[in-house]
């Protein structure tokens, strides 16, 4: 309020001569006078006032306690308060002077208030005893001086001010405190918020004694504990590991964050979680903290040493691919020209028991081969629908025998599984492998059990194994109660010719031909093992909706031809085509030959009329491999017979299951009797429909 406005003054006496009194004394005055300026200068020691334009004042009557009381009222809600009242002490018959400063006092506490007697009715005493110790009381007898009545005016309006404008800064403050309270209520709430409910695990603890002031939900998930078992100890207290070095501490004392340390932390149950730490300094109430952020590494780990172990496979794999598939040739040239000459008359007894043992070690090298391709998912396999279920019940009795009576042989089939597109012989080796492995754990006896169980594998289980993925799986499971396995052993259990037994008592290709034959099949195998503690094998298998395939067709016995049929043999190995032209022209058959399939392709215009059968190798040097060579054969002759032969095929599986063996398809290695017979086979029957692969 500036001076310029006037100051309202209420006057509340019985008596109109009185109101007239002040009228005079206060409202004759609002001319200008400087010697009330001056005074008013002193006053308040504010040299300015004689510059300025006298206070303003207007003045309202009432003739009674209860008027008064309304008006005050009134001029409150209208915002435009009184500064001061002058107040007789008698005014019958209602309330007298001090009851009515009480009721406005209670509408308007600011309120100047001049009490005016001529009496002694109450002494100073009494007033306050009634009306309480205030400064905004004053008292003037009666009859009073018209300056006292114009400096009360002039003061207690001014004080008025004064206080109003106190109070109103002192709102204006308080409405500020107000917000900046609630700003940083709604700044903590928001802070408490991010940090109980972030994903990343954190915890606050002092700096000196690393006591817990609070954690949030993410920490006590990893940790296992509650906020009651950890707030206000330490991490000795509850027993729990935080692995990380002392000088990371030092670090933070400094005022240094750290960022990423690699460092180990127990859950409640005492398992141990890889992790990495950051921690930073933080000043609560004076007290130096530590704010720590927790990243879970375990799971990734886990994932990572999974996908380097798949790797490794992958390329053990490859490595013995491509020994296979050499050896196999190698296996070929010797199984051939044996059988050419074993139990021939014209050989020697002697020569002729060599070239026996010579057969039957390449037989069991040839066994081995077919392992490694196994293996490395390059071997041939009878698909079709089968149920997996009565494949371990057609089994059972034969691994019960394998395993010893100190063993206890136990099947749980769930009931109405699906069926699984797969080979009956692989599936059942996997069955063997996986028992025989578990038989082996168990040299005092124990508990084998073999479990189906219909399964669906969700994102989060898929992502808990490199290798899974998600849709509906069969589930076999081999669990023993064995001795178990330790780490070193966990990490290259599928590794070829691995083995912890013996140098005479296993080849280590068990549990690696398992792993190929289930990869083969699309699936996947997990594993649980611990020292002491048994094994338990999950394989997985997808399921199918496909139906029964055909039959193979037989294998006739080979006969010599009659020199009529012209076999086009296209084959890399300078050897193998060697020996393969060789039992053939025995036989009595036509042979044109090619190194390679850009030669055989180049040939094919000027002998495709000859030709009656085309024996080609699948995997060869060039742009041309076999299949590629037999596709360009049969687009210009259609019914053309093809035979397909190799040491092992990366696509044959994947892409090409209508590969019959003893059709359409002769592995390697072979004998001489196999190889006519298959060509014998093709040229009396019929060409398949699946002939040419797509």
């Amino acid at each position: 309020m500036s001076h310029d406005a006037q100051y309202r003054i209420l006057v509340v006496d019985d008596n109109p001569a009185i109101h007239e009194d002040f009228r005079k004394i206060i409202l004759g005055h609002q001319a200008h006078n400087s010697a009330l300026s001056a005074a008013e200068a002193v006053l308040f020691d504010d040299p300015s006032a004689t510059r300025t334009r006298p206070v303003q004042f207007s003045i309202e009557s009432a003739f009674q306690g209860r008027e008064a009381l309304e008006k005050v009222e009134r001029s409150l809600v209208e915002g435009r308060p009184f500064a001061m009242a002058f107040v007789d002490v008698r005014m019958p018959p209602g309330w007298d002077g001090i009851e009515t400063i009480a009721h406005l006092w209670q509408a308007d506490p600011a309120l100047q208030v001049v009490v005016c007697t001529a009496y002694s009715d109450y002494s100073w005493d009494k007033m306050t005893e009634k009306l309480g110790v205030s400064d905004n009381l004053v008292l003037l007898k009666k009859p009073f001086d018209n300056v006292e009545v114009l400096q009360l005016s002039h003061a207690l309006t001014k004080k008025w001010l004064v206080t109003r404008q106190a109070q109103l800064r002192l709102d204006e403050l308080e409405h500020m405190v107000g917000e900046r309270t609630a700003e940083l209520r709604s700044s903590e709430e928001r802070f408490s918020q991010a940090f109980q409910h972030s994903p990343i695990p954190q915890a606050i603890q002092t700096l000196r004694a690393l006591r817990f002031v609070d954690v949030n939900e993410a920490f006590l998930r990893m940790t296992g504990f509650s906020r009651e078992e950890v707030i206000g100890r330490t991490p000795y207290e509850i027993q729990l590991c935080l692995d990380y070095e002392n000088r990371f501490l030092g670090l933070v004392s400094e005022g240094k964050i750290v960022r990423n340390a690699e460092a180990q932390i127990s859950t409640r149950g005492g398992e141990l979680r890889h992790t990495l730490l950051s921690l930073e300094a933080l000043n609560i109430g004076g007290e130096m903290h530590v704010l720590l952020m927790v990243q879970d590494i375990s799971e990734r780990l886990h994932l990572e040493s999974q996908l380097r172990q798949a790797q490794k496979m992958d390329a053990v794999g490859q490595l013995a691919a491509g020994v296979a598939h050499d050896f196999n040739n190698l296996l070929t040239i010797i199984q051939g020209h044996a059988s050419l000459h074993v139990n021939s008359s014209a050989v020697p007894p002697e020569v002729n028991a060599s070239l026996q043992q010579i057969t039957s070690a390449a037989e069991r090298a040839a066994e081995i081969t077919r392992k490694l391709l196994t293996f490395s998912r390059r071997g041939i396999m009878r698909l079709r629908v089968m149920d997996l279920n009565n494949a371990i019940l057609s089994l059972g009795g034969m691994l019960r025998r394998l395993i010893g009576e100190k063993i206890t042989f136990i099947t749980e089939l769930e009931k109405d599984i699906p069926n699984l597109f797969a080979d009956l012989t692989s599936i059942e080796q996997v069955l063997m492998n996986l028992t025989l492995n578990s038989r082996d754990a168990m040299a005092d006896g124990g508990i084998i059990t073999i479990t189906t169980a219909r399964v669906r594998i969700d994102e989060a289980t898929a992502a808990a194994h490199h290798e899974a993925r998600t849709g509906e799986f069969i589930r076999l499971s081999v669990t023993d109660t064995g001795s178990g396995m330790d780490e070193f052993v966990r990490s290259r259990i599928f590794e070829p010719f691995f083995t912890t037994k013996d140098v005479d008592k296993g080849t280590g290709m068990g549990l690696a031909t398992v792993y190929g034959i289930v990869k083969q099949h699309q699936g996947w195998i997990d594993f649980v093992s611990a020292p002491n503690k048994g094994t338990s094998f999950h394989v997985y298998f997808p399921v199918t909706d496909s139906k029964e395939l055909a039959a193979s067709g037989n294998v006739s016995e080979p006969v010599v031809d009659d020199g009529s049929h012209t076999i086009f043999v296209v084959e890399d190995d300078a050897a193998v085509r060697a020996l393969v032209v060789e039992v053939l022209l025995s036989y009595k058959y036509k042979v044109i030959q090619a190194e390679n399939g850009d030669t055989a392709i180049a040939m094919w215009p000027k002998i495709m009329n000859q030709v009656d059968v085309l024996l080609t190798d699948m995997v060869m040097p060039g742009n041309a491999n076999g299949i590629d060579v037999a596709r360009h054969c049969y687009s210009t002759k259609p019914g053309l017979k093809v035979i397909y032969t190799s040491g092992y095929s990366s696509e044959l599986f994947a892409n090409h299951k209508n590969l019959v063996e003893g059709s359409n398809y002769l592995p390697k290695p072979y004998l001489s009797n196999k190889l006519t017979a298959i060509i014998q086979n093709a040229i009396e029957s019929l060409p398949p429909v699946s002939a040419i692969l797509k």
